[in-house]
């Protein structure tokens, strides 16, 4: 079993940023991100593969989001720059259990395993 604590949301001002982390207990795997604002659907943001050489945004974000890893702490980090009311969502990472893969993942069904969310609130 995989679990994965989040944290680093909060309440920041427009332009402002936040740093996400995501811990993984039981290894090192492909990481995604995703955000469920309210009344909409959860959404794609970041992924990056197990080796980190491979990431993928959600055009929304390209330009002012940074995923990353350290595989030696099993973290995934979510770097929010420039930030706009449009972001405030709950911050999900999310896990896919799979240990040789190359890519990032950008579906929700490929995940195996999701975290509890962190709350993102940007005020304007």
């Amino acid at each position: 079993q995989v679990q994965l604590v989040e944290s680093g949301g909060g309440l920041v001002q427009a332009g402002g940023s936040l740093r996400l982390s995501c811990t993984a207990s039981g290894g090192s795997f492909p990481m995604g991100w995703f955000r469920q604002a309210p009344g909409k659907e959860r959404a794609f943001v970041a992924a990056i593969s197990w080796t980190g050489g491979s990431t993928a945004y959600a055009d929304s974000v390209k330009g002012r989001f940074t995923i990353s890893r350290d595989s030696a702490k099993n973290t995934v980090y979510l770097q929010l720059n420039s930030l706009t009311p449009e972001d405030t969502a709950v911050y999900y990472c999310a896990a896919k259990l799979i240990y040789t893969a190359t890519r990032a993942y950008t579906r929700a069904d490929e995940y195996t395993y999701w975290g509890q969310g962190t709350q993102v609130t940007v005020s304007s």
